[in-house]
């Protein structure tokens, strides 16, 4: 699945640094990409709105024997978070954001992701570093297509840091027909053309 090639790239990217890497991952859910940024040996801030859901993914850390990796685990809103490290001028080199098809803010307000993505990426770019690494963006939104995610990570990040932009479709393998099913989209900004 794309999921696994996406985590595979940021992998890759945090392995090759040469420096420190810290990675921002957004609507976290139960882990897989904070897990595999902390293997490739990043300092992972992993921020999800479900107490539950942190608490699985925490568990996930400790069963794949990496709970000692530096992470920090929080149970918060994601927008509301990302203003506060604007404010804190904390920065990170790679941001990962997973962001639900469907919201309710702090208000109770319902929020659609194809009518906030724009806001919720820009809102990202004062948290990057200088140099940033990588910006990972998934979608499971119907309607959502991977063009449109390449086309905005181009109009925010690309013009800003240079680098390159690439999108794919997110599939699931259905093992009896050997046909991949869509899911959802796919799509990375990274900062070298590779």
């Amino acid at each position: 699945p794309e999921q696994a090639v996406n985590w595979k790239f940021a992998m890759e990217k945090i392995r090759t640094a040469g420096r420190p890497v810290k990675v921002l991952n957004l609507f976290g859910y139960t882990g897989a990409a904070t897990l595999c940024c902390m293997k490739a040996g990043a300092a992972v801030t992993h921020v999800d709105a479900s107490k539950g859901m942190v608490q699985w993914a925490k568990e996930n850390a400790e069963a794949s024997g990496i709970g000692d990796k530096p992470v920090r685990w929080l149970v918060d809103d994601c927008v509301k978070f990302v203003q506060r490290e604007q404010r804190r001028g904390n920065t990170y080199d790679g941001i990962i954001m997973d962001p639900p098809s469907y919201g309710r803010g702090p208000g109770g307000e319902v929020w659609k992701l194809e009518e906030q993505l724009h806001g919720l990426v820009e809102m990202c770019l004062p948290i990057l570093s200088e140099e940033p690494l990588f910006f990972l963006l998934n979608s499971y939104t119907t309607g959502l297509s991977p063009a449109v995610m390449e086309y905005l990570l181009g109009l925010l990040l690309q013009k800003k840091f240079g680098g390159a932009v690439s999108s794919d479709e997110i599939g699931l393998p259905v093992t009896n027909t050997g046909l991949i099913l869509p899911c959802g989209s796919t799509a990375i900004w990274t900062h070298s053309s590779e």
